[in-house]
């Protein structure tokens, strides 16, 4: 099995470069997005032109100003940084299924049996280098066999392991590079970029000794741990590798060790890509405030069919969807409603939505209506079937019929889905786990169900104990519950035996031989001998038949 292979992108500009991406008109100046931190003002990001003037992430503004009066500055936007990352996401997809997002300002890509696909690793990095320089987005990028490894190579290759440094240093390049660099091209990007590119790859099995020479910042540790592993003089990563893992651990924590062994593959770092992006919604906003109902089902005949169209184009079915209806003053009512299978039949979703509108109080008016698919589900028009299927279908014995579904969605939609059950055989010959209860609108109707050897009642309950003689023949008279019953009847036996291989503590009295006993005041029980083995032999009462 080919090991993992993770590319991971560092965009050490991203939050300059992406507003100057933005402003086509600005000179070529010193550029710096500030945020806030308390009672001061700091750079978040920096462009080059104000890193080759001295000037870095985390500085006061102060200082940055007295270094550089030059220097133009915009507010810090965090949910736009965010939403430009997001869509750096979605474009990397092309490259490899598997990316996730780092915030915030990073991306993971699993590329393991994908780089062949571009000529190679080394050639891929540098296909997405040029993209992104194309673009005037700076990027560090870093390839190892483990997340944490990448994350390494991308932010520390080359990086002197001192602790006083400052600034990124991201024109340092790794010492598993420095002979190919010559031959690299350098990209160059637009706007303000204009450092050289050079990816810091670690091939396949020598993770260890790419990381051996980076410094221990690289395991993405607390400042604090950072420090106090340089004053002891553990530098750099190889310098911790050797030393006990029980000493480390009771001196600076589980974390130091953890990160350790995610970086060197010892401990499991999976890549969590996001969820796809499509949403099935639709909303529509009204000119006047409404209240009546018939206007709000003219609304749900509006945004219904768009929905159930969006669901159709990408072939999928809604079990879940919410109906919200946004008041005049503010407030949201909504509606959720499960149904029993996925469908997009606008025809089949309404009668529902219109069975819970007397949940939605309506104020002083609603102005804006949202339909939205929670949950989804593949839904084919052609369902592949066997030839005995295909047979019976021929024939006329099969039809679609979504009767049962509706009707189960329409209980739901009054007393609540969870609690419309359906009864399944179970995989077992004890009584008690003979049927499993399912949920009825996630599960399938039984196809077949083997009928036991002998009737079964329809009421069960733990045994309960039996005061009659101690022998296996059914007795003439005995007492159960407080009351003295005669025996006029009885059918059986049938023995079941316990299963073996299981501890039941019910079952710890041995084989047991079933009678259904009719008493002379007309009740049918069903009554069991135990002949003992862990617990003592008797006569106890199991059920009851209606």
């Amino acid at each position: 099995m080919a090991p993992k292979r993770i590319l991971s992108l560092w965009f050490p500009r991203l939050g300059a470069e992406r507003l100057l991406r933005a402003m086509r008109g600005l000179p070529d100046a010193p550029f710096a997005v500030i945020e806030q931190a308390g009672q001061m003002q700091r750079l978040a990001s920096a462009s080059v032109l104000a890193q080759r003037a001295g000037l870095y992430p985390g500085q006061s503004l102060r200082d940055a100003l007295a270094l550089c009066p030059e220097l133009v500055t915009r507010r810090h936007d965090p949910a736009a940084g965010a939403a430009f990352l997001t869509r750096l996401r979605r474009w990397a997809v092309q490259w490899s299924p598997l990316v996730a997002e780092q915030p915030p300002d990073a991306l993971a890509l699993d590329i393991t049996g994908c780089a062949h696909l571009f000529g190679g690793e080394a050639a891929m990095v540098d296909r997405i280098g040029e993209a992104l320089a194309r673009v005037g987005l700076s990027v560090q990028a870093g390839l190892a066999d483990t997340p944490g490894a990448a994350w390494a190579l991308a932010r520390h290759a080359g990086r002197d392991a001192r602790s006083d440094r400052s600034g990124d240093a991201i024109q340092q390049e790794a010492r598993a590079t420095r002979s190919r660099a010559a031959k690299r091209p350098q990209i160059r990007g637009v706007a303000q970029t204009g450092t050289t590119f050079v990816p810091a790859i670690a091939q396949a099995g020598q993770t260890r000794s790419a990381l051996a020479h980076l410094p221990v910042a690289a395991l993405r540790l607390d400042p604090a741990t950072v420090a106090e592993l340089t004053r002891l003089g553990l530098r750099h990563i190889g310098d911790l590798t050797g030393q006990p893992r029980a000493a480390l651990a009771r001196r600076f924590g589980k974390g130091l060790v953890l990160r350790l062994d995610q970086a060197l593959g010892s401990a499991p770092e999976p890549i969590s890509p996001a969820k796809p992006d499509t949403a099935f919604a639709t909303r529509i906003s009204l000119p006047e405030p409404v209240g009546l109902e018939t206007d709000i089902l003219a609304a749900i005949d509006r945004l219904l069919p768009r929905l159930c169209e969006m669901l159709h184009a990408k072939r999928q079915g809604v079990r879940m969807l919410r109906l919200e209806a946004w008041r005049s003053d503010g407030q949201r009512q909504e509606i959720t409603l499960t149904l029993a299978r996925a469908t997009h039949d606008a025809a089949r979703i309404r009668p529902l939505l219109a069975m819970r509108l007397d949940r939605i109080d309506a104020g002083f008016g609603i102005d804006m209506f949202r339909i939205e698919a929670l949950r989804t589900e593949p839904l084919h028009d052609k369902q592949s079937s066997g030839h005995l299927d295909a047979a019976h279908a021929a024939a006329g014995r099969i039809t679609r019929d979504t009767a049962l579904e509706d009707l189960i969605s329409r209980i739901g939609a009054r007393i609540g889905m969870e609690a419309i059950t359906r009864h399944h055989p179970g995989n077992s010959h004890i009584p008690e786990k003979a049927a499993q209860e399912l949920a009825a609108a996630w599960s399938e109707p039984a196809p077949c169900w083997s009928r036991p050897a002998a009737p079964r009642p329809l009421l069960l309950w733990r045994p309960e104990a039996v005061i009659a003689p101690d022998t296996p023949q059914p007795p003439a008279r005995f007492r159960w519950r407080r009351r003295d019953l005669a025996l006029s009847c009885a059918q059986g036996p049938e023995r079941i035996a316990p299963e073996w291989w299981l501890d039941e503590p019910d079952w710890r009295s041995g084989t047991r031989d079933y009678w259904i006993a009719t008493t002379t005041c007309g009740a049918r029980l069903w009554l069991f001998f135990a002949h003992g083995a862990a617990m003592s032999r008797g006569w106890f009462c199991h059920g009851s038949f209606a």
